[in-house]
């Protein structure tokens, strides 16, 4: 009997079918990375958007003696910046303003609500 080299056709099929679960598994993976991505970029930008505001009314806060005196230092919004919505609300108590920033924002599933919180001393 002579030696011969080569796949057999059984071989050639079972490397097809490996290779096929796996492209189908990074295909999988790789719309999720995409997702997840996405839904980074969006949590950043409200982060970012509730941080400015926060940093805003802390600024008017210690504008005027006595602190938390200022005209704009009150709640606000519904107002739209980078495509994120938000809402805040100060109130004042005991010399301590507490304040909450709501950030709505879209997902790829709807929208989401953070909140970013801090206290200021007045």
């Amino acid at each position: 009997m002579k030696n011969q080299r080569g796949f057999t056709l059984v071989e050639v099929l079972m490397a097809v079918i490996v290779l096929g679960v796996g492209v189908t598994a990074l295909v999988g993976s790789s719309a999720m990375v995409t997702r997840m991505v996405g839904r980074g970029k969006s949590e950043t930008i409200a982060a970012q958007v509730a941080n400015e505001r926060i940093e805003t009314l802390r600024a008017l806060a210690f504008s005027t003696a006595p602190h938390c005196t200022a005209p704009g230092f009150a709640s606000g919004g519904p107002v739209t910046t980078y495509g994120a919505r938000e809402r805040w609300t100060v109130s004042v108590a005991n010399k301590v303003a507490s304040v909450a920033d709501t950030v709505t924002h879209r997902v790829a599933r709807g929208t989401h609500k953070d909140v970013l919180t801090t206290r200021i001393e007045c």
